[in-house]
């Protein structure tokens, strides 16, 4: 068991969620889940599963708090085909698509990014930071081949 597991809220969709998101990612599984009954939000289903190695704990509670941007979590990607797949799976809310946010259909906020932007973030060069600063600013879903244009200056 991990030290700290990041803990979701959902209405009714705890079950339905889990078994979406471990059929997203590789390495993923539902590990357990209990239902509670006669509780103050009636049947309360909690279910841990884990992604990529990554413990998650869902509940199903009732509609007493929503997700929103304040909460994201970030999947690193190294290939183009990497990136397309996960938002191509995750993605559901097109007016939310932002510098590669995006929501899901369930409301929670993902951060679908290329490992090469954090190399490329670390540059000490102000051009080389303008410019793909810029480029990413414009974009929804990241495009690999464009960052590193912009990085380089050259087309």
């Amino acid at each position: 068991m991990q030290k700290i597991a990041p803990h979701l809220w959902f209405d009714k969709e705890a079950k339905e969620a889990a078994e979406f998101y471990t059929s997203v990612f590789p390495e993923s599984k539902i590990k357990d889940t209990t239902t509670l009954h006669n509780t103050p939000s009636g049947t309360v289903d909690i279910v841990t599963f884990e992604l990529l190695r990554q413990e998650f704990v869902a509940i199903s509670a009732g509609p007493l708090f929503k997700f929103n941007e304040a909460i994201s979590f970030v999947v690193n990607c190294t290939t183009q085909e990497e990136i397309d797949y996960y938002w191509e799976k995750l993605s559901a809310v097109p007016e939310a698509e932002q510098c590669g946010w995006l929501k899901d259909r369930y409301g929670l906020s993902w951060q679908i990014v290329p490992t090469a932007l954090g190399e490329m973030m670390k540059d000490k060069d102000p051009k080389k930071l303008a410019r793909v600063s810029d480029a990413f600013l414009k974009m929804k879903k990241f495009d690999i081949k464009t960052l590193k244009w912009a990085y380089t200056g050259e087309k």
